[in-house]
């Protein structure tokens, strides 16, 4: 999979992407990651890139032209590259539709996705309307750009690629997955500061265990985020099972 990240931060994004998981996957040619940086592509000496917003307002906008050029030149290598320039473009905006594993595990199919990230007080409109195909944002909240938001997104979308984890069987059980947190986990030693791990995750029985980590799971859920019950799937014995526990009864 090849990400292509538009920044005036590109050292920033990839000082932060070149290591652990996400680096050794880009090592060994799982992954690609390229961040493009605007600037390269402003019209004056100084690569300025952005202006003042018409009608007034405080804080700067960039501007359309160099976003366009840094974009165009993404689309022209990929269209060299493959014959064929379509591809995905993420703006990252608090105005965008949250982020969620479901979202992560839709862009992971792509082949190629290129992520905008914004600054200052935004990008001209224009060129929003003429490139971007998603407006994704990863919370209700505002940060001075979109490289933090982008390098979460691009984590949480590269471990769902194929090869990239080394037990890639470790995606599909993880919080969010179906809607559910993950339930506790324990590593030696047995006794901890006085706390013993469950009887049950020593007992070698797998059913059991099995059963006692979706338990954990809805009970971690309903206590943490009973939002997300909604839209699990449970089955009537599980239902049952979270009312006499936690009282629980909305689904």
């Amino acid at each position: 999979m090849n990400f292509h990240i538009l920044t005036l931060f590109p050292e920033m994004v990839m000082q932060g992407l070149n290591t652990s998981i996400i680096g050794r996957a880009m090592a060994a040619g799982v992954l690609s990651i390229d961040a493009v940086n605007i600037r390269d592509y402003a019209f004056n000496k100084h690569q300025s890139v952005d202006d003042y917003p018409y009608g007034g307002g405080a804080g700067m906008l960039m501007q359309a032209e160099p976003v366009y050029q840094a974009y165009t030149a993404v689309a022209d290598s990929i269209q060299k590259r493959k014959g064929d320039s379509r591809f995905r473009t993420i703006y990252l905006s608090p105005q965008g539709k949250t982020f969620t594993q479901e979202m992560a595990e839709e862009y992971a199919k792509e082949e190629e996705l290129l992520l905008l990230c914004g600054h200052y007080e935004g990008i001209d409109e224009r060129v929003l309307e003429e490139i971007v195909t998603d407006y994704v944002s990863i919370g209700d909240f505002v940060v001075t750009g979109g490289e933090l938001p982008a390098m979460i997104m691009v984590d949480a979308i590269a471990r769902l690629v194929p090869g990239v984890l080394h037990n890639d069987v470790s995606a599909e059980f993880e919080s969010f997955q179906d809607h559910l947190l993950e339930y506790p986990q324990y590593s030696r030693p047995e006794e901890w500061h006085g706390k013993k791990v469950p009887e049950v995750l020593l007992s070698g029985h797998h059913a059991n265990i099995e059963k006692w980590r979706r338990n954990q799971s809805l009970l971690r859920t309903a206590k943490n985020r009973p939002d997300l019950l909604e839209q699990a799937q449970l089955s009537t014995e599980e239902k049952k099972y979270l009312k006499l526990h936690t009282g629980y009864d909305k689904i």
